[in-house]
């Protein structure tokens, strides 16, 4: 089974990059392709949102990266009675408005801006919108008002899912600042740290015992966790250039995570 994993990395651009530095070093490559350079299921989404925070990160400075709030725009005006409007809904008139998708996430839940977010408030501040945002509340209202509770609704969950977890909160924190880590390849990966994490690709694949498996996951949510804290430690200095670095880490290591929590959920 191990010849169906060697030597396809060669065939990416990836490949062409790194190989010669691989070989010439005497290093043996234990290859598993599909997963390591596949588009990582966290990060799909964020090459289409680019421009929207362009427009925002402007306001960022690299010294306090952690902790500064873009401010929210002051001329919002409530569509229905046009007097000055909140992000949600008018304190006038008190219907809801339409979202805004260029908003930082981090104000659409009312948290610090900061790596290191608590979660647990983090999950109580979007389960509150949803109650109040949720179309089921507007059935009876106008269609205008039930089609900016679908959008305000759609742009929380979307917000919470990229905040919740590290990974897709790191990239979204580094795209704030205009560092966009590219789909699929990293020429300035460490040609050694390419190969640890192809031979646990391979071990996973090969292995046959759920003890194993299990062994594995918990050696990446390990590495994980020292990733995790690097990137805090990054982030809040402004040292974007490590971070993006960590980044391109994390995000094999949260790939493997995802597969032997397949593999896992298989043997269930």
């Amino acid at each position: 089974m191990t010849a169906l994993y060697r030597l396809r990395f060669l065939s990416t651009s990836f490949g062409f990059n790194h190989a010669h530095k691989c070989i010439s070093a005497g290093k043996r490559l234990n290859i598993v392709l599909q997963s390591c350079f596949a588009p990582e299921r966290a990060t799909s989404s964020y090459s289409k949102d680019v421009n929207h925070w362009n427009a925002v990160k402007g306001h960022l400075n690299l010294k306090s990266f952690s902790t500064v709030n873009v401010t929210l725009p002051l001329n919002r005006l409530c569509w229905n009675c046009g007097s000055s409007a909140a992000l949600f809904f008018c304190s006038s008139c008190n219907a809801i408005q339409p979202a805004d998708d260029k908003t930082n996430y981090f104000d659409i839940l009312n948290s610090e801006q900061t790596f290191s977010l608590d979660t647990q408030k983090l999950q109580k501040r979007y389960l509150e919108l949803q109650r109040s945002l949720h179309p089921d509340n507007f059935g009876q209202k106008s269609l205008k008002e039930q089609e900016y509770s679908e959008e305000q609704s759609a742009l929380v969950n979307k917000a919470y899912r990229t905040l919740q977890k590290p990974l897709s909160r790191a990239v979204y924190m580094l795209e704030l600042q205009g560092v966009l880590l590219e789909e699929g390849t990293d020429a300035t990966a460490d040609p050694a740290f390419l190969l640890e994490v192809m031979e646990i690709n391979e071990s996973l694949a090969e292995t046959r015992s759920q003890d194993e498996v299990h062994a594995i996951g918990r050696s990446v949510r390990e590495k994980l966790k020292g990733l995790i804290e690097q990137m805090n430690s990054s982030l809040n200095k402004g040292d974007l250039l490590t971070a993006k670095g960590l980044l391109a880490q994390m995000k094999y290591f949260t790939n493997i995570e995802e597969k032997v929590k397949d593999r896992i959920t298989q043997a269930s």
